[in-house]
């Protein structure tokens, strides 16, 4: 930010501090801050997985309620944890800076955090749900390692209209960690499991739509890579967006694409880009959906774990083919 006003671009380190509610005027009408608090949305994700596992983690704040979801899904036996809580108003208060701070959902029976250490090249997520009658007992810590020589991450912010803007972080890294599922353990071997790490937050639209899509794993010559894809409401996608693609810590940014179901959400999603550097298609196979709508606040929310196939170009002109890929999908609409 420069004298009050959103900067925009593209960045390979993050913001030293990041605080939507500095901007000057971001509406029309001079709101107080506590009123423009309540226009910023903002939430964090935690994704790891290896040739078994997936692992999804989102703490999600959009001021009138905020959301905390946690899934583990087995691969093999299609066996999975899930656990939700949405609750009223936005207690939780997320770091305006990554370098050492921290992110923390506390309940009864449930122990989530997300401890941002970038000063150390870390990202630790702490898990600690207890059991119930439908649901075993899950504990995990795992760990992202953000070294620059392994981990180059996107850093985005991206204009709405007039002051309004959104910031983007997110990175590929190797994922290391233990969880604990129903006595079951669980290793992450960094040499063979991958995660990323998204955090995002701005001045969204009332009625907000993005859809994203995110796969990762080892190439056939066994190198790391991954991307994250995703159309949303932000202007002049052509100059700048949240697309990326990483192959051994490397990022390459890739050109804005479009998503699209022609046969539903639950069916083959296709995903192309107008110069020839993502021709992708996603086949979901297991779902996790909710949504509500009360009073003048609904959220939709769909997210579709899969497989991709296709291809994906770097900006030097290798193509990556992608054979049975998995990774996520997801499709919000949240209007609040």
């Amino acid at each position: 930010m420069e004298n009050n006003r959103p900067v925009h671009g593209t960045w390979t380190r993050p913001f030293d501090d990041v605080d939507p509610l500095g901007v000057a005027r971001p509406f029309a009408l001079p709101l107080p801050r506590w009123m423009r608090n309540y226009r910023v949305k903002e939430w964090q994700s935690f994704q790891a997985q290896d040739e078994r596992y997936y692992l999804t983690a989102a703490l999600l704040n959009a001021k009138y309620y905020r959301v905390a979801q946690v899934t583990l899904w087995d691969k093999e036996t299609k066996e999975k944890l899930v656990f939700r809580k949405a609750l009223p108003f936005g207690a939780w208060r997320f770091p305006r800076s990554l370098s050492n701070s921290s992110v923390t959902s506390r309940s009864y029976g449930f122990y989530f955090r997300i401890h941002d250490w970038l000063d150390a090249d870390l990202v630790e997520l702490d898990l600690d749900i207890e059991p119930t009658r439908k649901r075993p007992s899950f504990t995990a810590h795992v760990e992202l390692d953000l070294a620059r020589d392994l981990a180059t991450p996107l850093v985005v912010s991206l204009p709405f209209s007039g002051q309004r803007f959104m910031y983007a972080y997110k990175a590929l890294a190797p994922a290391r960690g233990d969880l604990v599922f129903g006595g079951r353990h669980i290793s992450f071997d960094p040499k063979k499991s991958s995660g990323i790490l998204h955090d995002f937050k701005g001045f969204y639209p009332y009625r907000m739509r993005n859809t994203w899509a995110s796969g990762f794993g080892f190439d056939g010559a066994g190198r790391r890579f991954g991307f994250d894809l995703a159309e949303n409401q932000a202007k002049d996608a052509f100059r700048q967006n949240e697309n990326a693609l990483w192959l051994e810590g490397r990022l390459y940014p890739l050109p804005p694409v479009r998503i699209t179901m022609p046969n539903g959400i639950e069916n083959e999603w296709i995903i192309q880009d107008l110069e020839g550097m993502v021709d992708l298609t996603f086949i979901p196979r297991e779902r996790e959906d909710y949504s509500f709508d009360l009073l003048l606040t609904r959220c939709d929310y769909r997210a579709p774990l899969g497989v991709f196939n296709g291809m994906v170009m770097t900006s030097e002109g290798e193509k990556l083919a992608v054979r049975n890929l998995w990774g996520f999908g997801e499709k919000l609409y949240i209007r609040v």
